[in-house]
């Protein structure tokens, strides 16, 4: 199954841009912060990457250091129960795809 991903630019300590992938994007009430994860395309370590970030900036928006343990456990809980959703999704989708299968092997006998 093909996504179309949003991409996000990181600009390194050296200036240089790092194209990303944005995996989700959440709002914290209990900081008052949007966080963004996000995975460097081409990466193939398969590590996350958060930061927090001010939604009303658009665009050109400036990310921000997460600064405490406490908002990583967050992040963490947001992000293994979202992979976790997906990987249920991609299961449903398989299960359906193989559910047509069958009603089409079954009309192919008949």
């Amino acid at each position: 199954m093909e996504h179309d991903t949003e991409k996000l630019i990181v600009t390194d300590e050296n200036g240089k841009d790092i194209e990303c992938n944005i995996i989700l994007t959440f709002d914290s009430d209990e900081y008052e912060k949007s966080y963004v994860v996000y995975q460097i395309v081409g990466d193939e370590s398969g590590e996350y990457y958060a930061a927090s970030f001010n939604p009303d900036d658009g665009d050109e928006g400036k990310l921000f250091q997460v600064e405490t343990d406490e908002e990583w456990d967050l992040i963490e809980e947001v992000l293994e129960s979202f992979l976790e959703d997906q990987e249920d999704g991609d299961d449903e989708e398989e299960d359906e795809e193989n559910e047509e299968t069958d009603d089409e092997s079954e009309t192919d006998e008949e």
